[in-house]
């Protein structure tokens, strides 16, 4: 495969093939570049007789990293509307495979042969054939990952892809003459409205993508998560487990039951207890939504101050954790109508479901949650935030040369100040969440120890959901949601305990409330979570087996195998109609070491198995 850039520059005549309005791809520029200088890492082109575009393409371990640059050497300001993270032509492939993903529905596996795209080449090799993806404004895991893995099926080979990017991007499959060109970073002009302005003399460099060959779907996609390298904090390296609120008072924490969850906790192994929305809100001022953006805790909830309440947790052997969503404020927020401190579109402050956006880039935005934010946690003495974000800025923002590029700034100066918080508070576990998994892509995932692997806080989806996030980010640090109800009984509680052995496990629920018997499940649960966690961290995920279609109503059943040297984790689920898999047939060779869960004898179970070869 041959390594390239695509590029447009205002004015180019665009490509042919039928392409004009489905791709910026071949254009002007792209057809008479040459290559300056190819090298084992890069390919320099020259356009116009000078030396200003870059591919890099370094090979690091078992993937290789992709950006481009463009550095204008004419006397001009030179206007992008597309520039690539990467382009690899050459291709041969007969099916892709790609990650879908809506609100509690992160990451399903969509397979298609490429002749049900009709992406096969036509009869006399005119004309180009094109299938298009991606996403649009600061949600960037909404209808699609970032992700794309080609198959050669007849030769076995896999090429997959991951862009690393948290603004608007796409990704481009063309096929022409029997071969495959693939292409995707940041979306352009005529898809994401971006353009981009270089001056004379100055240079614009690309998000990066990362691309891994292997032999199997799962092989490829094992490369390009062990590629992400996340800042994890020191204290949340050996994968300790965390208590979060939420599904417990759905947004109306008060001191005595914080009291009363961390009396619980105390001894069970649980490293965090964290408070989630609403810890701001005085009873008769609204929802905890609405009163996003101020950042003042409530007087009425915490008479004595937020500190007491950490203090409390503290005293019971945890670090205390807070939920923020500090980039958006809610309608009764002091500064909803402070357009100065908006993202604005068109002069008009951006409004999507009651929800108004801070901009990132303002300095007078950053002073504010300075003192609100990390003023908060330190004078508090908070060493966890769980970051959410619950709503979508769209096409773009004010303050650029397009709405694309606005956006494009908003985005990277948020990410900007999730390391800013780490800089200040060097210990801090940061959670990444976005109404779920919306914000479940690399960019983002590098910036924090954690992320909420989805919204499914009770359904009976969350073991596919967990499994699915395998092949798009670490398992260390997809935390899934084990909400233990007292009404539950043990194959109910067993069910959700082991689909987070899947990855990081996240307690919620009135756990003060549980029977001794129940209770004990989930403090051996815990246990067992402590002698497999290294297997999560270390190992690599060989196996996902499950027909499951709808996830609404799943039946059959699902099997996850994730091997590490000698050991291995396997993990089962069954739905309606799946009791009685073939475990012995899923073992592989292995002995069952221990074993934790119910038996899978009917519906809706789950069981988990520490093997050894």
């Amino acid at each position: 495969m041959e390594f390239y850039s695509e590029i447009r520059r205002f004015g180019d005549e665009y490509g042919g093939g039928f392409t004009n309005g489905f791709s910026l791809a071949g254009s002007e520029t792209v057809q008479k570049m040459t290559v300056a200088e190819q090298g084992r890492d890069k390919t320099v082109f020259s356009i116009d007789g000078k030396e200003c575009l870059t591919a890099y393409h370094e090979k690091l371990g078992e993937v290789t990293v992709c950006r481009s640059g463009f550095k204008n050497m004419t006397d001009s300001p030179v206007t992008l509307e597309l520039l690539s993270s990467f382009a690899i032509r050459g291709l041969k492939a007969d099916r892709i495979h790609r990650a879908t993903s809506f609100w509690s529905a992160e990451g399903k596996l969509l397979s298609q042969n490429m002749t049900e795209l009709n992406l096969e080449p036509s009869w006399a090799k005119h004309g180009v054939r094109i299938e298009k993806f991606g996403q649009i404004g600061s949600m960037p895991v909404r209808k699609w990952f970032p992700f794309l893995v080609l198959e050669d099926s007849e030769n076995g080979c896999f090429v997959g892809v991951q862009l690393y990017c948290g603004s608007s991007w796409q990704i481009e499959i063309l096929e022409k003459d029997g071969t495959v060109t693939v292409q995707g970073g940041l979306a352009d002009r005529d898809f994401g409205q971006w353009t981009k302005t270089v001056g004379s003399g100055d240079c614009f460099e690309t998000p990066k993508a990362v691309i891994a060959e292997g032999e199997s779907l799962l092989d490829v996609c094992n490369k390009l998560v062990r590629a992400q390298s996340p800042r994890i904090a020191g204290c949340d390296r050996d994968l300790p487990v965390v208590f979060n609120e939420y599904c417990t008072t759905w947004g109306n924490p008060t001191v005595d039951n914080i009291r009363r969850t961390a009396e619980r906790l105390d001894g069970s192994g649980v490293r965090y207890l964290v408070i989630d929305s609403g810890w701001y809100k005085n009873p008769g001022e609204g929802d905890w939504f609405s009163k996003t953006g101020d950042w003042l805790p409530s007087k009425t909830l915490f008479p004595n101050g937020i500190k007491e309440v950490a203090d409390i947790i503290k005293s019971h052997g945890m670090i205390p954790g807070l939920w923020f969503e500090f980039e958006c404020l809610g309608k009764d927020a002091e500064n909803y109508n402070n357009t100065e401190l908006l993202v604005t579109r068109d002069g008009v402050p951006a409004t999507v479901g009651g929800r108004r956006f801070f901009d990132m880039r303002s300095k007078k935005v950053k002073a504010f949650l300075d003192e609100r934010v990390i003023g908060l946690l330190k004078g508090a003495g908070f060493g966890y935030i769980k970051i959410d974000y619950n709503e979508n800025i769209g096409a773009g923002a004010d303050g650029a040369e397009s709405l694309g590029e606005g956006l494009r700034q908003c985005v990277e100066a948020s990410r900007e100040y999730f390391r800013h918080m780490t800089e200040e508070m060097p210990d801090l576990v940061i959670e990444n969440c976005s109404s779920g998994g919306h914000r479940l892509e690399p960019s983002f995932m590098e910036l924090a120890s954690q992320a909420s692997f989805s919204d499914a806080h009770e359904c009976a989806s969350i073991p596919l959901i967990a499994a699915n996030l395998h092949r798009l980010i670490r398992p260390q640090q997809s935390q899934i949601w084990a909400v233990l109800r007292k009404g539950a009984d043990l194959h109910r509680i067993n069910y959700l305990l082991t689909a987070s052995f899947l990855g990081r496990l996240c307690l919620s629920g009135e756990i003060f409330d549980l029977t001794d018997e129940q209770w004990q499940a989930a403090l051996d649960g815990i246990k067992f979570y402590g002698r497999i966690k290294h297997i999560i961290k270390n190992g690599k995920t060989t196996l996902i087996d499950t027909d499951v279609t709808d996830y609404s109503a799943p039946r059959g059943f699902q099997a996850v195998l994730r091997e590490c040297d000698n050991e291995a984790l396997l993990v089962v689920h069954t739905f309606e109609g799946g009791a009685n898999p073939p475990v012995d047939a899923l073992l592989g060779g292995y002995t069952v070491i221990e074993e934790f869960g119910s038996a899978l004898d009917g519906d809706f179970r789950g069981r988990a198995y520490l093997l050894k070869k």
